[in-house]
C-alpha cells in the first residue's frame, strides 16, 4: 500500500474525483476536433486553471489532460511523435496543482481508448495495444502521475493490454468501462463481465467502474451491477452531468448541481468509494456533491425506484445482463 490513492481510501470511506476534461476546455476555447493534449505545452495556464478548479471545488484526485494522448490518437493530428512529452506535461502541471493544495490530492495520469479494432475485426494486435499504452503509461510516470487511470475503454482486450501496459511501467492504476449501449459497453461488456475480468487479470487495479455512458442514472444501475457481485474492491463511479442537449450550436448537459449531489449521495449509499462526474460536470456540480456527501448521512443501498425518482429514468429497459442485448459501435472522447 504504498501508492498514494491506496493510501488515502485506507484512511476515508469514499473520495470525490474531478468533473469533466473536454467541457470544461470547451469553456475556455478549445475548438472541437482540436486535441486538447496539445494545450498542456500551448496553453499550460489553461491546464493548471482546469486543475485547479476540480481542486477548489473539493477533489481529493484529479484525471490530467492526457485522454487521447496515445500514439493511435494523437497520429490523427501528426502528433505521434510527442506521446511521452505530452503526457509528461500534463502530469507535471498537475503534480503542481496537487502539490500546492496544502492537503493530500492524488494526480490520475488520464489513458483513455487507442480508437483502434482489435483483431480480427480490426488490426490492433494485443502486442501492439500494449505499446500504445506503454509510452503513454512512462510519460505520466516521468511527470509524477501518481496513479494510472484507464477510463472509457468498450473491449476487454483493450482493458487487459493497458493493464499490461501499467504492470510494464510499474504504476498502480485503476480502470472504468463506459457502459453506453443498454447497459453493455459498445463491445457488448456487462458489470458482471467487468468484475469478473478485474480479478482475474495478473494485476488487477486499485479500484474499478464505470465512466461516461448515457445519463446518473443509466451509470448507477451499472454501479449496483457491480455491488451485486460482492466485489470487495473499490469501486469507481463517475457519471454524466445529465443527458446531452443542442442548442446554440455547442453541446450542453441538462445536469444541475442539485442532481449531481442527488447523484453523489447516491453512488455513496450504493458503496461507491471514488464519485466523480465526467461530461458536463462543472466545478459548481463538484462543489454540490462535496457538500451533499459531507452533509447527508448515509443511507440504506439505493433501489432501481429510488435511483430514477431523484435522478431520472433510465434510457433502456435492460441493465444489459440478458442476453441478446443488442451492441453498436462509437468511439468518442471524454467529455
Amino acid at each position: 500500500m504504498t501508492d498514494a490513492l491506496s493510501r488515502m481510501l485506507a484512511d476515508r470511506d469514499w473520495l470525490m474525483a474531478d468533473g469533466a476534461t473536454g467541457t470544461n476546455l470547451f469553456n475556455m476555447g478549445l475548438s472541437s476536433g482540436e486535441p486538447p493534449e496539445l494545450w498542456n505545452v500551448d496553453k499550460p495556464d489553461n491546464i493548471r486553471q482546469l486543475y485547479r478548479g476540480a481542486v477548489e471545488a473539493g477533489s481529493d484526485l484529479f484525471l490530467t489532460n492526457t485522454f487521447g494522448g496515445n500514439a493511435a490518437r494523437l497520429k490523427l493530428h501528426n502528433a505521434q511523435g510527442r506521446v511521452r512529452e505530452l503526457n509528461r506535461i500534463g502530469a507535471e502541471l498537475g503534480r503542481e496543482i496537487a502539490d500546492a493544495a496544502g492537503r493530500p490530492v492524488v494526480v490520475a495520469g488520464s489513458v483513455g481508448p487507442t480508437g483502434e479494432i482489435f483483431e480480427p475485426m480490426g488490426s490492433l494486435t494485443h502486442a501492439t495495444a500494449v505499446e500504445i499504452f506503454h509510452e503513454q503509461a512512462e510519460g505520466l510516470k516521468e511527470g509524477g502521475a501518481d496513479v494510472l487511470w484507464v477510463e472509457t475503454i468498450s473491449a476487454p482486450e483493450e482493458f487487459k493490454a493497458a493493464a499490461e501496459a501499467a504492470a510494464r511501467a510499474g504504476m498502480p492504476w485503476c480502470g472504468t468501462m463506459s457502459f453506453d449501449t443498454a447497459g453493455r459497453t459498445m463491445m457488448g461488456v456487462t458489470s458482471a463481465a467487468l468484475a469478473e475480468l478485474v480479478e482475474k487479470l495478473p494485476n488487477p487495479p486499485i479500484a474499478f467502474g464505470a465512466n461516461c455512458g448515457v445519463g446518473a442514472s443509466d451509470l448507477m444501475r451499472t454501479v449496483l451491477g457491480f455491488a451485486s457481485t460482492g466485489t470487495a474492491r473499490p469501486i469507481i463511479a463517475k457519471g454524466n452531468a445529465g443527458i446531452p442537449k443542442y442548442h446554440d450550436g455547442h453541446i450542453h448537459y441538462d445536469g444541475t448541481p442539485e442532481l449531481m449531489a442527488e447523484y453523489a449521495v447516491l453512488a455513496r449509499d450504493a458503496g461507491v468509494r471514488i464519485i466523480g462526474g465526467c461530461c458536463g460536470t462543472m466545478p459548481e456540480h463538484l462543489r454540490a456533491m462535496r457538500q451533499a456527501l459531507e452533509t447527508r448521512p448515509k443511507g440504506p443501498r439505493p433501489t432501481l425506484e429510488d435511483i430514477s425518482a431523484k435522478l431520472g429514468g433510465f434510457s433502456s429497459a435492460s441493465d444489459g445482463t440478458g442476453e441478446g442485448e443488442p451492441r453498436r459501435e462509437r468511439r468518442g472522447r471524454r467529455g
